[in-house]
């Protein structure tokens, strides 16, 4: 390495005046291994400027060419990786991070060493050593080669020192005054020397001059210092004057104090004074107001609020430290309270009685109300006890335990009350709905033998719905033909079906306005006697309490409250919002029961009640929740909204066990079914009813399963059927669905509408297949025969050769089916169709253009078959397909 190290100084630095300080080989981390030396250097001329180069191998011979130089000013970090483990590997952090590894641990170290020098020395910008071994990073310089370089380095340069203006400047004035100087350098000496001894003598002298100055000085001082004992002399006979003085002022200083501490504690005792004057000196009018006020009027009540609030603001003064002790405070705490309580038994008192009479008022009027359908009206009620509120929140923050009372004593009456109330409003709404009078005497006008009938009915219709009401009964029997239905009067007929009809839908109008009236009453009058409780009881804050010791749970005539006690004081553990809803559920706690009541008597009279029902309740509670979902109007008509889904669903589940058990007559053909035709009557109803209404998804779940179950009743009904092919009673009914979703165009129905029609269509083209079978048979004999032969192998041109199938066979065949007979056939064909098909769904033209397309099919058929396998014969059918059409016209328009 010491010779690489020469040959570098020789070759690289010495001609660029650089002297080369320390040297390490290395090669680029994670590469490969083409070695290089990096060189610490410093500039032989001032200023001094320190290097770090890197020096390369030339690849063309064994000399070395300088690569890269970095200024060490550059260098901002210096990572030797690992300050304890050895590591060849380092980092120099100049415009970006060069990774480097050293061939040995010694020369690494020795490199960052000699930087850290360098930096220390030449730098004034400090660079950062990590990872580095304190060790390293010491002033003394380690021992070997590189001590004589950077020693003899740092000795050259202690040694020069540069020369200041000041220095410069009289140098130069000396030069100027010894011109000869620069021609005889010993004669400049000496004069330099002349010069200086007699400098050295000037000083003598004028040091021996000072001398005389000092002893001056010296007789000063003590001049001086007999000067400062005198006036120390002084100074003490006068500290001694002086201390008598002082005890005299201390004197008056105490009895200073003492005043001023006498006039700052008689202004305490003022402020104390005035404090419980003023906060707890009641005005005589309040006092006389608490004992005396009129509880009755307006200007009374306002007076009593306002001495209320002002006994609670005495009470609830706080008070300083010491002030419970006197006996005069103590006086008047006790006054207060005496005052409180007479006030508070007073007030509870007189509220009860005011709770009494507006209930005499009340029921006064429940008269005037027993043959409407409205609920009387409260407002005036609330109106007079609101005058009230502001006494009841005094007595709720003062008196806790007759608060409750009168809450109690208010739920007692009003439950009461309202009950009553409610039950004659219920009783009115079931009279208007059933037509009974108000004893309960069903069908008082009509004859006994009626009346047992009509009470038949309605356990019919409370049994089953819809499909056990005017048109169920023919469920219970078997279904009638249509052609004995036809054989009725057909003028009674319709007049029946049309007063039924009428009357089923003027029942239900007439339920559906009675039962929204119903709700639309009770509506507002939940919402008016929970506001009234709100504001009357103070209940619309949450109070939160601290420090709570027991918790009781209190039963109010079956509501339980649940409280916690914290200083003798109760509060109320469960929300506000809870406590209006326990006081709304014990006063109107016949609601719900009257409610589904009302509702069973619907669904009694007509199950499809239950559907104007779900949606009068289902959007009366939707608003209810929008309002507060928490509140005993949303709970409760959600808990009859159960009730009635309920009863929608069992409305549903008795039509799908109608339709399981409906039974057909053996010796009338089918016709559109019952069920069927209900189902249309259902489903143009529920459309009317769920019309926009909330509960939509309800309706349609009820749509698929009752769909599913008269698809499957319908392909039962069919099989069973003897009377009517099964073909003919799947296409009418499924034709009849079909029409009937394409009509109301239900868009959870889509899939089975096109199932239906499906159906329909398949069914429809069985029949016609099946129905018109082969009119011309032994034609049709014949030609089977011959595909049967071209299926075989043999040509079709070659078919007329063959002996059973020769064109005498065909003339032969052929003139059995003369356009006489072929209108004969299909004569009776319409004639047999006609027979199978109902009135009511009026499909036989369709079924009948059907079967005319299919024969002439067939006929286009036989034709083809002609013209293939007897070429050239001139064979053709003694009718044509105008012939065809002409039959299939005239035999429809016949008929």
């Amino acid at each position: 390495m010491t010779a690489i190290k020469h040959a570098l100084q020789r070759d690289i630095f010495t001609p660029n005046d650089e002297r080369l300080l320390s040297i390490v080989n290395v090669c680029k981390a994670g590469k490969k291994k083409r070695n290089c030396f990096l060189c610490a250097t410093v500039t032989t001329e001032r200023p001094v400027q320190v290097n770090v180069v890197k020096v390369k191998k030339s690849d063309k011979g064994d000399f070395y060419k300088r690569q890269t130089a970095w200024a060490l000013r550059d260098l901002a970090v210096v990572d030797a990786k690992d300050a304890v483990k050895e590591s060849p590997e380092f980092d120099l952090h100049f415009d970006k991070v060069y990774k480097w590894v050293a061939s040995s641990t010694v020369e690494k170290n020795t490199f960052i060493s000699c930087i850290w020098k360098l930096n220390q020395r030449y730098l004034r910008k400090k660079i950062d050593f990590i990872n580095v071994s304190s060790q390293l990073l010491e002033e003394s310089v380690p021992s070997g080669e590189n001590q004589s370089v950077a020693g003899g380095d740092e000795e050259a340069v202690d040694e020069y020192q540069e020369l200041n203006a000041r220095e410069e400047q009289d140098i130069e004035i000396m030069m100027e005054g010894c011109e000869y100087a620069i021609a005889n350098a010993e004669a400049f000496a000496e004069k330099l020397s002349r010069e200086l001894q007699v400098l050295d003598g000037a000083n003598i002298q004028s040091i021996m001059a000072s001398e005389k100055q000092v002893n001056i000085l010296m007789k000063l001082l003590d001049e001086a210092l007999k000067e400062v004992d005198q006036i120390e002399l002084k100074l003490s006979s006068y500290e001694e004057m002086l201390q008598s003085v002082k005890e005299q002022m201390d004197q008056i200083s105490e009895s200073n104090h003492l005043i001023h501490l006498s006039n700052t504690n008689n202004v305490k005792l003022l402020s104390e004074i005035e404090f419980l004057v003023n906060h707890m000196d009641l005005a005589k009018g309040h006092i006389k107001a608490l004992q005396e006020g009129d509880l009755t009027s307006s200007r009374g009540i306002e007076a009593c609020t306002n001495a209320a609030d002002a006994l609670l603001q005495c009470m609830n003064v706080a008070l300083r430290p010491g002030h419970d002790m006197l006996h005069a405070v103590k006086q008047q705490q006790q006054r207060f309270s005496d005052l409180r309580e007479q006030f508070a038994r007073r007030l509870a008192s007189h509220l009860n009685s005011v709770f009494v009479q507006q209930g005499h008022d009340q029921s006064s009027t429940l008269a005037q109300h027993s043959a409407e359908l409205t609920l009387p009206n409260h407002h005036p009620f609330h109106r007079d006890l609101l005058r009230y509120a502001k006494l009841m929140e005094w007595l709720k923050n003062t008196d806790y335990g007759k608060y409750e009372g009168l809450t109690k004593n208010y739920m007692d009456y009003l439950s009461r009350l309202y009950e009553r109330e409610i039950k004659d409003f219920f009783e009115v709404a079931k009279i208007k709905m059933t037509g009974t009078t108000r004893e309960g005497k069903k069908f008082a006008t009509l004859p006994r033998k009626e009346s047992a009938v009509k009470q038949e009915t309605e356990s019919l219709h409370g049994s089953s719905g819809k499909l056990t009401g005017s048109t169920s009964s023919l469920n219970k029997l078997s279904v009638q033909s249509s052609g004995n239905r036809r054989s009725q009067s057909s003028s009674l007929l319709d007049m029946g079906n049309m007063s039924a009809s009428d009357l089923d839908v003027a029942d239900r109008t007439k339920f559906d306005k009675i039962f929204e009236q119903v709700l639309s009453e009770l509506e507002p009058l939940c919402l008016a006697e929970q506001d009234f409780i709100s504001k009357f009881f103070k209940l619309q804050q949450h109070q939160s309490t601290s420090g709570t010791t027991t918790n009781e749970v209190e039963e109010m005539d079956g509501v339980a409250l649940s409280r916690s006690y914290t200083s003798g004081v109760p509060q109320t553990v469960s929300s506000e919002k809870d406590m209006i809803r326990q006081m709304m559920t014990k006063i109107f706690r016949c609601i719900e029961p009257e409610l589904n009541n009302l509702i069973a008597l619907g669904d009694k009279i007509d199950s499809f009640n239950s559907l104007y029902m779900l949606v009068k309740m289902s959007h009366h509670v939707w608003t209810a929740q929008n309002v507060d979902p928490a509140s005993f109007l949303s709970t409760t008509l959600g808990n009859v909204l159960v009730t009635v889904k309920r009863n929608f669903d069992k409305c549903i589940s008795n039509q799908m066990k109608q339709m399981d058990e409906v039974k057909i007559s053996k010796k009338s053909k089918v016709g559109i079914l019952p069920f069927v035709a209900e189902f249309e009557e259902f489903a143009a109803l529920a459309e009317s009813i769920f019309k926009n209404a909330e509960r939509r998804g309800d309706l349609d779940k009820a749509y698929i399963k009752l769909i599913r179950a008269v698809f499957d009743s319908v392909e039962k009904v069919a099989n069973e059927s003897q009377k009517t092919p099964r073909d003919v009673v799947m296409m009418e009914n499924f034709h009849h669905i079909f029409a009937t979703l394409s009509r109301l165009k239900i868009s959870c129905l889509e899939a089975e509408k096109k199932e239906a029609k499906q159906k329909y269509t398949d069914h429809l083209q069985s029949y016609v297949i099946y129905s018109l079978g082969q009119p011309l048979e032994k034609l049709n004999h014949f030609f089977e025969g011959v595909e049967a032969r071209v299926a075989q192998g043999i040509r079709e041109e070659e078919v007329s050769y063959q002996l059973a199938f020769n064109k005498q066979e065909l003339r032969k065949v052929i003139k059995e089916y003369p356009g006489k007979e072929v209108k004969k056939g299909l004569d009776n064909l319409y004639k047999k169709v006609d027979k199978h098909l109902c009135e009511e769904e009026n499909l036989l033209q369709v079924v009948w253009h059907s079967m005319q397309d299919e024969f002439i099919r067939q006929y286009k058929h036989f034709e083809g078959l002609i013209a293939r396998c007897y070429p050239g014969s001139g064979i053709t059918m003694e009718f044509t397909i105008q012939d065809i059409l002409d039959y299939c016209s005239s035999i429809a328009q016949s008929h």
